[in-house]
């Protein structure tokens, strides 16, 4: 008698397992469906800004194509042309690496990093001085790099009108080989509000006891710059690394109008600009020349060629970065 209730009370459970089973796929499916559903215009966006043109660059640097007629397949040609005959392509990748990433970006880094400890320790007017640097962060790139062009102007700008009333023959900045990328690194300098407020945020957020622990320890300014700021930002450190190191890597907009306002050619509608580079060359980036032969030469398929080598050594120099950064940057551990 009591085994058959058993088996009876099993024999009516047995099918709601199942229906739990169900319900809970069915909710599991519902939930997915919403996160689909709110993630929809960032999939959407994602598809039709990146993902599409990526392969679509991928695809053309193998053919031969004009933006005219239809693409023709050449297989490796584009990337031979690249590596082994473009006369230009080398003394590009020349500026762009030693000018835009060896120098550039550490001056950027070191500036925004000094900029911020100075406005950390201002004792009054920190937000005056912190509004006044971060200000020209706000500067579209065309008319910073617009007013910088006035300003240095070599005839009539106020930089050497200044230097001429104490004896001093200013330079040709833009219109130099030797003096125009100086001149786009102290505009990039100009600029690193974004960077410099970072840093201030993580100089600020610094522990202070390990301050008072160092000062105790009889430890100086600089020493508590060295074993307590630096080390507790160097996350930060990083990330700015990386950011002006991929920034500078595509490094287009502040040079194309700087060459083609200082060498009086700056293009109209209708016109076509042939001062890229100006002047000898001397800005003549990786991007630039990409450019130049995807928008002025219609070699679309091998400014898409172009396009590949730079995305995968911007990849590969942050996949560096990231991987050593193991060695010089540290976690602070939480309060």
């Amino acid at each position: 008698m009591h085994s058959g209730a058993v088996a009876d009370t099993v024999g009516a459970s047995a099918p709601a397992v199942p229906l739990r089973t169900r319900a809970r796929r069915r909710a599991d499916w519902r939930r997915r469906r919403l996160v689909l559903l709110l993630m929809s215009p960032w999939i959407v966006g994602f598809s039709v800004f990146f993902a599409y043109p990526l392969v679509m660059s991928a695809y053309l640097s193998f053919n031969h194509y004009d933006l005219l007629a239809a693409p023709r397949w050449v297989g490796l040609a584009n990337y031979h042309y690249l590596f082994h005959v473009d006369p230009l392509v080398w003394e590009a990748i020349r500026n762009t690496v030693i000018w835009m990433v060896l120098i550039a970006v550490p001056c950027q880094v070191l500036f925004a990093f000094g900029i911020a400890l100075l406005v950390a320790r201002a004792r009054s007017g920190a937000g005056f001085f912190r509004t006044v640097f971060y200000l020209p962060a706000l500067a579209p790139p065309v008319a910073a790099t617009l007013g910088f062009v006035y300003i240095l102007n070599p005839a009539t700008g106020p930089v050497n009108t200044a230097l001429s009333h104490v004896g001093i023959n200013g330079p040709l900045w833009f219109n130099s080989p030797q003096w125009a990328k100086p001149s786009l690194i102290l505009l990039s300098l100009w600029g690193i509000g974004n960077t410099m407020v970072i840093f201030l945020a993580a100089v600020l957020d610094v522990p202070q006891h390990l301050y008072e622990s160092a000062e105790l320890d009889g430890a100086g300014a600089l020493q508590r710059l060295r074993w307590v700021t630096v080390p507790s930002v160097s996350p930060v450190i990083l990330f700015a690394v990386v950011l002006a190191v991929i920034q500078g890597l595509q490094y287009f907009t502040q040079a194309f109008v700087a060459a083609s306002i200082a060498s009086g050619q700056a293009s109209q509608a209708g016109d076509t600009f042939s001062g890229l580079g100006y002047p000898n060359h001397s800005t003549l980036f990786y991007p630039v020349l990409l450019y130049q032969h995807g928008f002025t030469d219609f070699q679309m398929g091998y400014a898409s060629a172009m396009a590949m080598l730079l995305l995968v050594v911007s990849f590969a120099v942050t996949l560096v970065i990231v991987l050593n950064s193991r060695k010089w940057v540290h976690q602070v551990a939480p309060r």
